[in-house]
């Protein structure tokens, strides 16, 4: 067993430096949190990663060297070598894996300049390298942000297009903001993954190369060397989660609910655990968020579940403050949910807010909505 050493996650210098030593096994790091001295973990771990997710429930996530390497030596098939910037927090998945694929690749990342904005991204941009691939990663709120400035500075338009693939993950992106990165130039390779499966191991519905995908009444779970080994101090978790097979094939059971298609796709539908009552009727609250994302102006829209008087529960709709009529876009959303799902499921309110509260990670904090909407 080995104890861990904490690095400050905010920065990301420090965690691009320890890195190498964590990717041999030899110092394993923890990322947002402080371990103790009862923290240790089994010999080759390369990091404890702690988040909450969506849910707001504390998990600290035990990948090894070995899941790590694996998943970033995975992806060069699929999108090919070359130089990574960082444009998220390093102390989450999606992060270290970009340094990780940089620094497998023998090439320097490029680390954005504080906080995200549009110009810290161009400046990082130019800091890139003219001579090989480059690839970043983001979250649909940060290209949202980006597209929006593309249309009126060529700048951005430039640099998006200049890279070779812009992973984008943490959360379903919407089509019309998919179409709208295609018009600009930028490729976007549309992942799925989380901190169990060492970032995402699934490109544009297709599993990477060593990832298995196996559904098991509606829930997709996940094999593959880039498993975690489990959750650390939580043993009943861990069993909970982390399945073996009767062929001891190990499976990461995701809680997502989907379907696998004959040619291998993976398409999600939603949380298992994202579903509402109301009229006595179960209503998938994923389904609901997707169709109204389709309204124009409500592409990064949020829908959280709230008690009902009449209905039992029912769902509402955070957007942050922005342009457009919002009593049209209220009334189109209950329209197209009344006519795909039924008029059980059509949202009860639309609420916006000057800014939608997210997590570090960049996706929303649905726990936070939840107690708005309660509130």
């Amino acid at each position: 067993m080995t104890s861990l050493r904490e690095i400050d996650g905010a920065d990301a210098a420090a965690v691009r430096d320890a890195l190498p030593a964590a990717l041999d096994g030899s110092s394993p790091l923890a990322l947002g949190f402080e371990p103790s001295a009862e923290d240790v973990v089994p010999a080759g771990t390369a990091v404890v990663i702690a988040t909450s997710g969506s849910s707001g429930i504390p998990k600290r996530v035990v990948l090894s060297a070995a899941a790590l390497r694996a998943s970033a030596e995975a992806t060069v098939p699929r999108l090919g070598s070359g130089q990574w910037m960082l444009a998220l927090p390093a102390a989450y998945i999606a992060g270290v894996q970009v340094l990780a694929r940089s620094l497998l690749a023998g090439y320097e990342p490029v680390l954005l300049a504080g906080r995200f904005t549009v110009n810290s991204f161009v400046d990082a941009t130019e800091r890139m390298r003219d001579d090989v691939h480059r690839f970043t990663s983001f979250v649909p709120a940060q290209l949202a942000t980006l597209l929006d400035a593309a249309e009126s500075r060529p700048e951005v338009r430039d640099a998006l297009a200049s890279y070779r693939a812009i992973l984008v993950g943490g959360q379903a992106l919407p089509e019309q903001q998919r179409m709208r990165a295609a018009a600009a130039g930028a490729r976007i390779v549309r992942t799925y993954g989380s901190s169990e499966t060492a970032g995402g191991c699934v490109y544009d519905g297709i599993p990477l190369d060593g990832v298995r995908l196996v559904e098991v009444d509606g829930e997709i779970r996940i094999g593959g060397l880039m498993l975690a080994d489990g959750y650390l101090g939580d043993a009943e978790r861990s069993e909970q989660v982390f399945v073996t097979a009767p062929d001891g094939a190990r499976w990461y059971r995701t809680g997502d609910a989907g379907t696998i298609g004959d040619d291998g796709r993976l398409s999600i539908t939603g949380r298992i655990d994202n579903v509402i009552v109301s009229g006595g009727i179960n209503v998938s609250l994923d389904r609901v968020e997707r169709i109204v994302r389709g309204v124009p102006g409500l592409e990064q829209a949020v829908v959280v579940g709230m008690p009902d008087e009449r209905w039992g529960e029912a769902s509402v709709i955070f957007l942050a403050a922005g342009v457009g009529d919002v009593e049209e876009m209220f009334e189109q959303a209950r329209a197209l949910v009344s006519a795909e799902i039924g008029p059980h499921a059509r949202p009860a309110q639309l609420e916006v807010s000057p800014e939608l509260p997210t997590l570090a990670s960049g996706k929303p904090d649905r726990e936070a909505l939840r107690r708005m909407a309660r509130d």
